[in-house]
């Protein structure tokens, strides 16, 4: 049997597969018996049989993007050549602040819990920090010793 006889069998194959045309595989030594498929359950049977069957989608690999943010979690790939936008643009100002501020934020917490630090002196800490007085965490912590030696 010539393939083009096989077209009708090919698109019914395609809707019952729920897939395209050209996805569809039809067996080359059973084309006698899907030649003379004419209905969709005819078509169904020979799916189950595996005469019909779909070919797997072809999909994009990410092995090559995973290769490449591994790269740049170290900081390589990431030259004058690659940038597009301004420093500011990309690390806003806003968004370094926010970091900063959380984690001084989060510190300050974490030594009020331990008993670190008073709660009075929390309250003070927090407001300077609020207020930018500090660069990091590490100079946060530098003042707070220094204020509990005085």
């Amino acid at each position: 049997m010539s393939s083009q006889s096989l077209v009708n069998q090919k698109r019914l194959a395609a809707s019952v597969l729920k897939c395209g045309v050209h996805r569809v595989w039809l067996d080359p030594e059973r084309s006698s018996d899907i030649a003379a498929a004419i209905a969709r359950e005819d078509i169904r049977e020979l799916i189950t049989d595996g005469a019909i069957a779909s070919h797997q989608k072809k999909g994009v690999s990410r092995g090559r993007a995973r290769a490449k943010m591994a790269k740049r979690s170290y900081g390589h790939c990431k030259g004058p050549g690659r940038r597009k936008g301004s420093a500011g643009a990309r690390d806003p100002k806003k968004r370094r602040w926010i970091r900063k501020i959380r984690a001084q934020r989060r510190v300050l917490r974490e030594m009020r819990a331990s008993g670190e630090i008073n709660p009075t002196i929390y309250r003070s800490f927090y407001r300077r920090s609020a207020g930018g007085q500090f660069r990091t965490v590490s100079h946060l912590k530098a003042q707070i010793e220094i204020g509990r030696e005085k």
